[in-house]
C-alpha cells in the first residue's frame, strides 16, 4: 500500500464524518485530532519517536479496542487531558508545554460512539510498515495537501505546491546550523523541506554532533502563524517530522506584522508564501513600527519584515503576486529598499493555476542581504535581475493539469549551484516552445536584442535598465501570450456592453428555468420582482 493509497484511505474517513453531522470545514481537524495519537503510538512503536510525547492514559492503547459511549467519553476525557494538562478532577496529567498547544481548545464534535469505532478500526487496517517506509510525517503531508486540494477556501486556498516548495529549498540550499524561519508558516511546509533537505546532506543527520542534531531539532527552525487551527496542523506536522522546536514549538501562535514578528532573531535563511490580499481594516493588524513604509497590503509589509529580518548575507525565497511587482507608490520605494539592502538576483515568474486562489498571478523573488563583496552593504546591492518566464504560453494548471518537478527542473538549471544567486549564468533558455512564441511589436525588454534570445525564457536586465526602463517596476516580461487579447482590435465599448448584457439575459432566463423545474416557483417570482425593481419595467 502506497502513500497515496493511504491518504485517500484516510479521506474516506471523511464520510464517517459527515454521517456524524460535521462540515467539511472541520474535516481535517476532527481527523487529525486523532490521528495524530495513534501515529505518534505507531512512531513509538518503530522507534522513531525515543520518547512517547503523550502522557499515559492518554495514548492509543487507552481508546483502542474499546466501543459504545465509553469509547467515546474516554476520548473527550482524553482531549481535555491533553489540552489543559489536567483530567477532570483537576489532577496533572503533563505540563508539556508543546502537547498542550498541539491540544489547545480541542474537542470532537463525534455524537455517535459507533461512528468514532468505525475511524479507530479503519485507522487499525491501515498498513503502517510500509507507511514507515516514507515516515508518517510525509503520509500527514499528503493529508494535508489533499485537503488543499478539495478545499475551495481557507488554508487550502493558498497551500503551495510540493514540487514549488521543493525547489525554492533546492535553490537556497539550508545548511546545518542556520537558523531558518518562515513568518507565514501555514502547515510548516517550507520549515519541513528545508529540515528534510538538511536531513538527505548530512546522512539523517548523523553526520553531525550530538550538540548539533539537538540544535537541528529544537532550535534551526521557527515560524509564525496566526490561525490557531492551522498552527495545531504545523506543529503536529513539525513533532512527525522529528522537529520538536523550543518551548512553543517550531511555529508560535502570533502576528508576524505585529510584536510577535518584531520579536524575530535575524534569520540565515527564509522561505515564505505570505497571505495574498490587504489587511482587513486598513492597516489595523500591521502594527511593526519597525517597517519603513506603511502600507495596508500584507504582501509588502511582509516583504519589508523579510528582508530587514535577514542578517547580512542571509538569503530568502518568497511567494509573491504580481501587484507587489508593480504596484506605485510605496510599492515602488520597497522595491527600491530591497534592491539597495539586497541583492535581488533572480525572479521567477509562475504559471497561473498553481495556486488554488484561481487567476492569482504569482512570482518568487530570490535575494541575498548585501551585496556579494560587501554583505553589510545597504546602498546599491542589486546590479542586474534574472528573470525566468515559465508562465507565457504555459497551460492553466489544476487537477486536469497537474504541476510538478519537471515543470521547475529547467529554472533550477539555468539558478545554479550557487544558493546566492551569483553562479555563472548565461541568457537563452528554450524550453516549454518558447522558440515558437510570438513577439510584441514594441517591447523595451526586446529593444536591440538578438532575435533569438529574445524568445527566451531566462533574461537579464540590469538595475539601470529597470530604473530608466521601468520606473523600478519588476513586472518585466518580454514574450507575448497567445491568449492575450489586443486592446486596439477590440469593439467599441458600447458592442462589448451589449454583447455582456445579452449573455446575462440568457443566463437569467436559464436560472429561472432552473428554478422553477425544481420547484423553488415562489423564489423564482421573487427574484424576477427584485429585478423589475432594479431595472425598472421593461415595455
Amino acid at each position: 500500500m502506497t502513500n497515496n493509497d493511504i491518504v485517500q484511505k484516510l479521506w474516506n474517513l471523511c464520510d464517517v464524518l459527515r454521517d456524524d453531522g460535521i462540515n467539511y470545514s472541520d474535516y481535517v481537524t476532527e481527523l487529525v485530532l486523532l490521528l495524530f495519537i495513534k501515529m505518534v503510538h505507531e512512531n513509538t512503536e518503530a522507534g522513531t519517536l525515543k520518547k512517547h510525547p503523550l502522557p499515559e492514559g492518554c495514548r492509543w492503547t487507552d481508546i483502542n479496542g474499546k466501543s459504545g459511549i465509553n469509547l467515546l467519553n474516554d476520548y473527550k476525557r482524553i482531549l481535555l487531558s491533553l489540552s489543559t494538562g489536567k483530567d477532570g478532577d483537576g489532577n496533572l496529567v503533563h505540563d508539556d508545554p508543546l502537547i498542550s498547544a498541539i491540544y489547545a481548545d480541542a474537542q470532537t464534535r463525534l455524537r455517535e460512539p459507533r461512528h468514532l469505532e468505525q475511524m479507530i478500526k479503519t485507522l487499525d487496517q491501515i498498513d503502517w510498515f510500509s507507511a514507515q517506509k516514507d515516515g508518517l510525517g510525509d503520509l500527514y503531508e499528503g493529508l494535508l495537501e489533499k485537503n488543499a486540494n478539495e478545499t475551495k477556501s481557507g488554508a487550502g486556498q493558498y497551500f503551495t505546491p510540493r514540487a514549488l516548495i521543493n525547489t525554492m529549498v533546492s535553490c537556497l540550499k539550508p545548511q546545518p546550523g542556520e537558523h531558518i524561519q518562515d513568518p507565514a508558516a501555514g502547515t510548516a511546509g517550507f520549515l519541513i523541506a528545508a529540515h528534510e533537505y538538511i536531513k538527505s546532506q548530512t546522512d539523517d543527520l548523523y553526520e553531525l554532533s550530538d550538540k548539533d542534531k539537538t540544535f537541528q531539532t529544537t532550535q534551526a527552525y521557527v515560524g509564525i502563524e496566526l490561525v490557531p487551527g492551522t498552527r495545531r496542523l504545523a506543529l503536529m506536522n513539525c513533532l512527525l517530522h522529528g522537529m520538536e522546536g523550543d518551548a512553543e514549538g517550531v511555529v508560535h501562535l502570533g502576528n508576524a506584522l505585529g510584536q510577535t514578528g518584531a520579536g524575530l532573531e535575524k534569520a540565515d535563511l527564509i522561505l515564505a508564501n505570505p497571505p495574498f490580499g490587504t489587511s482587513k481594516g486598513g492597516d489595523a493588524s500591521i502594527t511593526r513600527d519597525d517597517l519603513t513604509y506603511k502600507t495596508s497590503n500584507k504582501q509588502l509589509a511582509f516583504l519589508q519584515h523579510i528582508y530587514r529580518n535577514l542578517k547580512p548575507g542571509g538569503r530568502a525565497a518568497v511567494v509573491l503576486p504580481d501587484n507587489v511587482l508593480f504596484e506605485a507608490g510605496v510599492g515602488t520605494d520597497v522595491r527600491r529598499d530591497l534592491m539597495n539592502k539586497c541583492n535581488l538576483h533572480t525572479i521567477l515568474r509562475l504559471p497561473t493555476g498553481i495556486f488554488y486562489a484561481q487567476g492569482v498571478k504569482t512570482n518568487v523573488l530570490f535575494f541575498t542581504k548585501g551585496s556579494a563583496a560587501n554583505k553589510n552593504q545597504e546602498e546599491n546591492c542589486t546590479e542586474h535581475v534574472w528573470v525566468y518566464d515559465l508562465r507565457t504560453n504555459m497551460p492553466s494548471f489544476g487537477k486536469r493539469t497537474p504541476f510538478g518537478d519537471q515543470h521547475l527542473n529547467p529554472f533550477e538549471a539555468v539558478y545554479g549551484e550557487s544558493p546566492n544567486g551569483d553562479s555563472q549564468r548565461k541568457e537563452g533558455e528554450y524550453s516549454f516552445h518558447s522558440e515558437d512564441i510570438e513577439l510584441p511589436e514594441h517591447s523595451d525588454e526586446n529593444e536591440g536584442i538578438d532575435p533569438r534570445l529574445a524568445h527566451s525564457r531566462w533574461r537579464s536586465f540590469s538595475r539601470q535598465w529597470i530604473a530608466e526602463h521601468k520606473g523600478d517596476s519588476l513586472d518585466i516580461s518580454w514574450l507575448k501570450d497567445s491568449d492575450s487579447v489586443d486592446a486596439a482590435n477590440l469593439p467599441e465599448p458600447s458592442v462589448l456592453a451589449g454583447e455582456a448584457m445579452g449573455e446575462l439575459v440568457q443566463a437569467l432566463g436559464e436560472l429561472d428555468a432552473l428554478m422553477r423545474e425544481l420547484g423553488a416557483e415562489e423564489e423564482a417570482d421573487g427574484a424576477r420582482v427584485l429585478l423589475q425593481e432594479v431595472m425598472g419595467e421593461v415595455k
